[in-house]
């Protein structure tokens, strides 16, 4: 790893090592590359996107379902030496216009039929530059962005940046490194002792971070990324079959999967013999719900894996392999990944004493460069120390026991973790204020035994009860799925604090 600068590099070592090794396959359908066409294909990407002036510095969105074609797109984009801006494709295409608007790339790589869309909602004229037949037999194109100013550090440069739920109700980019994502892929390898045998299941999109794993840590050791495409990932019992089938052998997803497999896959069907990792991270995983995966996928080795998008994972608990019967309380975050540091502290930025609740801050190779075109909101992220060191604030609240390992106590802003994804109630709000009947909205979010239960509570301009098909199918149109509240309630007014603001320590006690 001390001679890898670069993630592309990941890609050409593997290539020069095991041209003919399975390089990227679909769940579905078991269409693959090799890693000399996978390494084929991205230079390819590469030389149309110089073709079109694109260099180090720039960005490139990639618009499309995941698919072997993205997937040369995103190191196609890296071996140009720009950096890949994954747009969310099942999301309103207003938000992805956003994205590509905010981001100010260079250009946009998309499915042919998405971008017919974007064009359709976006400021940007997107000029088609370039076609071509994609790989699993998509057609793709290039398309000019309204560009911008090219950023980053050439000794460090720009890798990727990742779109996430802002609290002003649009989403903010965080910026990663080649050297931040390295970081977290060097850790993973000593971590695991993963080998060039394994299949890699990909379930995660690529806009979401878990996606750095599947990529990356499969390229560095030669594996084989296999590909659940959002159909099938959404489908417990096909995704069960197809794990069980293509023999995946680590498996990374949030617990809410997890949990829809072992309830609705039909997991006693299979042999199970291949798969000896099962990673999950992104919510609070029910110790109900690990204890049944457990049961139904005994031989695996689990592991708990957390941190912000802005620090990939940063802390890591290995789960014993058997979880007590009377246990009910989830497992712990863990310890500090080897090549980050953690400080818990108070809302003085003093650091606590072991046992005491803190906030989490983590310095280190993992974290993000900062957010895009945010400075003053990449500025408060972090806590500077006397030495200079930038900590970036989680937000949330942990107690380390006298071991070094961390308790999750819960979130400081209101930002929730939902299936995964981050969440920011704001941006919800957002979304409903912009309904023509709504007049006062509230979100909050409650605890519920699979996570969080998010409540939207709505005031109409009639002061009656609205219907909530209408309202679902209007969030539907402006914000992700994921992001659509649990349940609605009408109220002719919503109670307010003696400052005039929402009470809405009233709306998530329920006595308003």
């Amino acid at each position: 790893m001390q001679t890898i600068k670069r993630l592309d590099e990941l890609l050409a070592r593997s290539a020069a090592r095991t041209p003919d090794a399975p390089a990227v396959s679909t769940a579905e359908s078991g269409e693959s590359l090799t890693y000399r066409d996978l390494e084929r294909e991205a230079g390819a990407v590469a030389a149309a996107l110089e073709r079109h002036g694109v260099g180090p510095g720039d960005r490139v969105a990639v618009y499309a379902p995941k698919s072997l074609a993205s997937v040369t797109a995103i190191l196609g984009i890296l071996r140009s030496g720009a950096a890949y801006v994954p747009v969310d494709a099942s999301a309103p295409t207003a938000r992805g216009a956003y994205v590509v608007s905010d981001c100010g790339v260079a250009a946009v790589i998309a499915d042919v039929e998405l971008l017919a869309d974007m064009r359709a909602a976006s400021d940007t004229d997107l000029a088609s530059l370039e076609a071509w037949d994609a790989p699993g037999g998509r057609s793709f194109e290039i398309a000019r962005g309204a560009g911008g100013e090219r950023a980053g550090d050439p000794a460090d440069p720009l890798a990727y940046i990742l779109y996430t739920s802002g609290s002003t109700g649009r989403p903010k980019g965080v910026v990663h490194t080649h050297g931040s994502a390295l970081s977290f892929v060097e850790w993973c390898a000593a971590t695991f002792g993963l080998g060039p045998e394994e299949r890699f299941s990909s379930h995660a999109p690529f806009h979401f971070d878990l996606s750095i794993f599947d990529l990356y840590v499969s390229l560095l050791h030669g594996g084989e990324i296999v590909l659940f495409g959002e159909d099938i990932a959404k489908q417990p019992t096909a995704m069960a079959e197809a794990i069980a089938e293509r023999q995946i052998s680590v498996w990374y997803s949030t617990p809410s999967v997890l949990r829809l497999l072992v309830e609705f896959g039909q997991l006693e069907r299979y042999d199970w013999s291949a798969l000896g990792l099962v990673l999950f991270a992104g919510e609070v995983f029910p110790i109900k719900h690990l204890r049944a995966i457990m049961a139904a996928w005994p031989a695996p080795r689990y592991f708990n894996l957390y941190g912000p998008t802005e620090t990939n994972v940063c802390t890591y608990f290995e789960v014993p392999t058997e979880v007590p019967a009377d246990r009910e309380a989830p497992y712990p975050i863990g310890r500090v990944c080897e090549n980050d540091r953690g400080m818990v502290v108070d809302q003085s930025d003093r650091e606590v004493s072991r046992g005491e609740e803190g906030e989490l801050l983590i310095a280190g190779g993992t974290v993000m460069q900062g957010y895009w075109n945010l400075p003053e909101r990449s500025a408060s992220a972090f806590h500077v120390d006397d030495a200079g060191e930038r900590w970036y604030r989680t937000g949330d609240l942990v107690r380390e026991e006298a071991d070094g390992t961390l308790i999750f106590i819960g979130r400081r802003d209101r930002m929730v973790k939902r299936r995964g994804y981050r969440v920011e109630l704001g941006e919800i709000e957002s979304a409903l204020y912009r309904h023509p009947d709504v007049v006062e909205a509230a979100v909050v979010a409650l605890p519920d035994e699979d996570g969080v239960r998010i409540e939207a509570h709505v005031s109409r301009a009639d002061g009656g009860k609205g219907s909530i098909i209408e309202m679902k199918t209007f969030c539907s149109k402006e914000i992700p799925l994921y992001m659509i509240p649990d349940r609605f309630v009408f109220r002719p007014a919503l109670p307010k604090t003696s400052t005039d603001k929402i009470d809405y320590q009233a709306l998530a006690r329920g006595d308003a």
